[in-house]
C-alpha cells in the first residue's frame, strides 16, 4: 500500500531509540523528510546518520526539554523542513526514568504535547493533510503497577487529543492517539526490568494474550499508518497496541 508519505514533512520528538526511532525509520524509508530530537547526543548522531541513508532531509538535534528551547526548536525544525505535515509527540518522562515525577511528566508528556500542537498549528493547517499523533499508554485506562504521574497524565493526554480532534477537524488537521502496552526493546524500561526484576517481567509477559512482549517496530508501523494520508478519514481515535494485555472491552 502506498501510504502517501513521499515528500511529507515529519517532526517527531524523542526519536533516537525505541518507538520513536522505529517510526522515523519507516517515515524516512517511505520518502518523508524528518526532524527529531533526543537528550543523548551520541544516540542522536547515530540515528541521524542511519536515517540519512534513505536519501531524504534529516534534522536531528540533542535537546533536553527540561533545559528549555523546545518551542524554539520546533519552529526552527519546521522552517528548515519547509513546513510540517505530521507531528508525533513521543517524548516522555518514561524515557528519562521519571514516571513518578509529576513535574517532569506534566512538562514532557502533557504540556509538551499541548504547546507543541499550538506551536505547529499554523504549519499543520497550511499542509492540507495535517496529522498529529499523541503517544499515550495502556497505563492511562487500566490500573498499572501503582498510582503515579505517568498513568494519570497519559489519561489526560487522551482527553486533550480527542477534544483537539474536534476543534481542528474543520482546519483539515487530524488528531489521533496511540496507546502501547508494555513494549520491550534493548535499552528500554522493560529490558531493564527483565534484567533486574525477572519474576515481575515474566508475570507481565504471562498476561499477554499473544504470549510475548511487543517490539518497537510493531507499534511504529501503526503510528506511521495512522499519521499518513492512507488513514485520511481517521481522527479522534485511540489505538491500543498491547498484544492483548489489557482486559477491558472498548466500544
Amino acid at each position: 500500500m502506498d501510504l502517501g508519505l513521499k515528500g511529507k514533512k515529519v517532526i517527531l520528538s524523542g526519536g533516537s531509540r525505541g518507538l520513536g526511532r522505529a517510526a522515523l525509520e519507516i517515515f524516512a524509508a517511505e520518502g518523508a523528510d524528518v526532524a527529531f530530537f533526543s537528550r543523548d547526543a551520541a544516540q542522536v548522531a547515530e540515528a541521524r546518520a542511519a536515517l540519512e541513508k534513505h536519501g531524504g532531509k534529516v534534522i536531528g538535534d540533542s535537546l533536553d526539554m527540561a533545559s528549555g528551547g523546545y518551542l524554539d526548536w520546533l519552529k526552527k525544525a519546521a522552517e528548515a523542513l519547509g513546513g510540517v505535515d505530521i507531528f508525533v509527540h513521543n517524548v516522555s518522562s518514561s524515557g528519562a526514568g521519571g514516571t513518578g515525577d509529576w513535574d517532569m511528566t506534566f512538562q514532557y508528556d502533557l504540556k509538551g504535547a499541548v504547546e507543541g500542537c499550538q506551536t505547529l498549528e499554523p504549519y499543520l493547517e497550511k499542509s492540507g493533510t495535517g496529522s498529529v499523533i499523541l503517544m499515550s499508554s495502556t497505563a492511562a485506562f487500566e490500573t498499572f503497577i501503582q498510582p503515579q504521574a505517568f498513568n494519570a497524565l497519559k489519561a489526560a493526554l487522551i482527553t486533550y487529543g480527542k477534544q483537539l480532534s474536534q476543534a481542528w477537524g474543520p482546519k483539515g488537521i487530524r488528531v489521533n492517539m496511540v496507546s502501547p502496552g508494555p513494549i520491550r526493546f534493548d535499552g528500554g524500561n522493560w529490558s531493564k526490568i527483565e534484567a533486574g526484576m525477572p519474576d515481575f517481567y515474566k508475570s507481565t509477559e504471562a498476561q499477554m494474550a499473544l504470549g510475548r512482549f511487543g517490539g518497537a517496530e510493531e507499534v511504529a508501523r501503526t503510528v506511521v499508518f495512522l499519521a499518513s494520508p492512507a488513514s485520511s478519514y481517521t481522527t479522534g481515535t485511540n489505538v491500543v497496541i498491547d498484544g492483548g494485555y489489557t482486559k477491558r472491552v472498548q466500544f
